[in-house]
């Protein structure tokens, strides 16, 4: 399959990582570069991003203030998983003809279009709440030992559709990074653990780590009405920029410049 975008898939079996909000940030992000990007909700059932974006071309000042809009494309799953298949194979085909970047969000959850979404990763980016709990997503941990004793079934997952992409004639390398969101939130002990793990399983199974998005209660308010950080530099009312915001915009920094995306607008 023929496209000239690059696909980045956000993804990660398990709930409440923050894969919307991550989406949605890469996406504006991306825009302000001067990308063309396509957005495709795979979780539609759910329909964060779907909601997220929504919100953002219902302001009246969207034009006033110059916000920029993905071309979204929602497809939640219906009874017939040929014809999703088919129609989300399309829709990157489509998209990835008209623009340079395409961003898909997916479920937290295994299904059928999560995986087919993932074979077209360029770039696969899992945000990971930075817990021992969540690791298991990864990596099944020896509770006595402290160590790593299997992949778990996502990244089992990740590395079967590396075989996907490989039958459709597709390199096969894909740029995964593990996202390690809300590191705050651990005590130096586990925070020592944690590092130490993932160091262990990027080289095992091919990741590279760097640091995500902290939990912050901005977020939640900047969903609601279709922001993302780096609108607020419009100035927008309600939306100071304090101390915290500064904060969450330097790691919101940290992460694009990390992803190394930035590279495609150089490229265009």
């Amino acid at each position: 399959m023929s496209r000239k975008a690059h696909v980045v898939v956000v993804g990660n079996e398990k709930g409440g990582t923050g894969k919307s909000t991550v989406s949605m940030h890469l996406i504006v992000s991306l825009l302000g570069m001067g990308l063309s990007v396509g957005s495709i909700d795979i979780d539609a059932r759910q329909a964060t991003l779907s909601r997220y974006v929504q919100n953002r071309k219902s302001r009246k000042d969207l034009a006033e203030l110059g916000l920029r809009v993905p071309d979204h494309v929602a497809l939640p799953p219906t009874a017939d998983r040929e014809a999703d298949e088919r129609r989300l194979t399309e829709t990157v085909r489509l998209l990835g003809n008209i623009h340079d970047v395409i961003v898909v969000d997916t479920p937290g959850s295994d299904h059928y279009l999560s995986r087919l979404g993932h074979s077209f990763a360029d770039t696969l980016i899992t945000p990971l709440n930075d817990s021992l709990v969540d690791l298991d997503v990864l990596a099944r941990v020896d509770p006595e030992t402290m160590r790593i004793s299997r992949p778990s079934h996502y990244s089992e997952m990740v590395w079967e559709t590396k075989k996907t992409r490989a039958v459709r004639g597709e390199k096969a390398v894909v740029d995964w990074i593990v996202l390690r969101n809300r590191l705050a939130h651990l005590d130096a002990r586990n925070k020592q653990a944690m590092e130490k793990l993932l160091e262990d399983l990027a080289r095992r199974i091919g990741f590279r780590v760097v640091p995500g998005l902290g939990e912050r209660v901005i977020y939640r308010s900047l969903f609601l009405e279709g922001l993302t950080l780096l609108d607020l530099k419009h100035g927008i009312k309600g939306f100071e920029l304090s101390m915290s915001n500064v904060a969450a915009r330097q790691e919101l920094r940290q992460l694009i410049d990390a992803t190394g995306l930035a590279r495609l607008a150089k490229a265009d």
